[in-house]
């Protein structure tokens, strides 16, 4: 029998015309998710916004059944700003502001998605803390609001009570760790394998991987860049590239360094690893093989990797690859649904 808790986790989602709607999606869909999968007590999701009407996402599709801020009353739970292109009036809106500040004491922890961070900082709940927002805004956080220390880099960033994410898609990484704060990690990596989520990421993974910056501006270093992410298992020491290249290994340093941020040798390590992490979750070879093949000396050096550009080891990559339940283990929700449980 499935016994629920009559509480719930009530989450406010703070909305606005021209917010991305993915920002909303991704974390309602999380928590709707995870209630499915026998989160207990249960969140109950509510949409806010200033009048209550239909709020426009940027996308056009208009988002309806909120209800007015002003109404809210009660506890909190959670308090979510999501961002968007409608972000810039938003954080100018006092009556927006008014509603954030009063509702921010009625809530367990305030959180926001991709530039809801500049809402948030705007009503004056950021100040003296760290925090993050989407990597193409976070100087401009910084500059407008000088008491707020902006790190770009992570994926999501709490301080105390209040969390804050980087962009879109990040929301995701967020609520997963909001279930696995409530929940425990179980039921975070349930969530995360129903979503298709490969990795729930850690938080301070960087915003950008290898594989989705821009291409940078040399040709040399673009080809270079190349080179390298198909010929992992070869020699890519900074003398091999450089005599690749036909230039000095001084130069070729002082190319990265101003094209990527890094030197040869550290973007070298970077590319490896995050071929290998795309394998341990996408294949079953051995960490061994994977290894050879991304060009580590052992599995030994590739899970040091792992661990300083991850934050955990590749069995527990691998553990959080998007599976099928085990044989004999039929799915959860399925059981739910059909009013069984499961067999202990």
């Amino acid at each position: 029998m499935d016994v629920r808790c009559t509480v719930t986790r009530r989450v406010l989602v703070v909305a606005y015309d021209d917010a991305q709607i993915l920002d909303v999606a991704c974390s309602s869909a999380t928590f709707e998710i995870a209630n499915e999968y026998g989160a207990n007590p249960p969140y109950a999701v509510e949409l806010g916004s200033v009048t209550g009407r239909a709020v426009r996402s940027s996308s056009g599709i208009g988002l309806t059944g909120g209800r007015r801020l002003a109404s809210v009353t009660g506890r909190i739970d959670t308090l979510l700003v999501v961002g968007g292109h409608g972000t810039e009036t938003a954080m100018t809106d006092e009556g927006l502001l008014t509603q954030v500040r009063r509702l921010a004491p009625r809530s367990r922890r305030i959180a926001s998605v991709c530039t809801g961070a500049f809402v948030l900082a705007a009503a004056g709940l950021l100040d003296g803390r760290r925090a993050t927002t989407h990597w193409g805004y976070s100087e401009l956080m910084a500059s407008v609001f000088p008491a707020v220390t902006v790190d770009p880099a992570p994926l999501y960033v709490r301080d105390g009570n209040v969390y804050t994410s980087a962009g879109v898609t990040s929301a995701l990484d967020l609520a997963l760790a909001l279930v696995e704060d409530d929940h425990g990690p179980t039921l975070a990596r349930e969530v995360a394998r129903e979503m298709v989520a490969y990795l729930h990421r850690p938080a301070d993974q960087a915003q950008i991987s290898t594989f989705l910056a821009p291409p940078p501006g040399d040709r040399v270093v673009r080809d270079l860049t190349g080179y390298i992410a198909t010929h992992l298992a070869e020699d890519l020491s900074p003398p091999a590239l450089a005599a690749r290249a036909g230039i000095s290994t001084r130069h070729l340093a002082r190319l990265f360094t101003s094209q990527w941020g890094v030197t040869p040798a550290r973007a070298v390590r970077v590319a490896r690893t995050e071929a290998a992490a795309h394998l341990v979750r996408g294949s079953e070879l051995s960490l061994v093989a994977i290894a050879r093949r991304c060009g580590f000396r052992s599995a030994e050096t590739l899970r040091q990797a792992f661990l300083s550009h991850y934050g955990m080891t590749g069995d527990t990559i691998r553990r959080m690859v998007d599976m099928p339940p085990p044989l004999g283990k039929e799915d959860p929700k399925t059981l739910r649904r059909e009013g069984r449980t499961r067999e202990p």
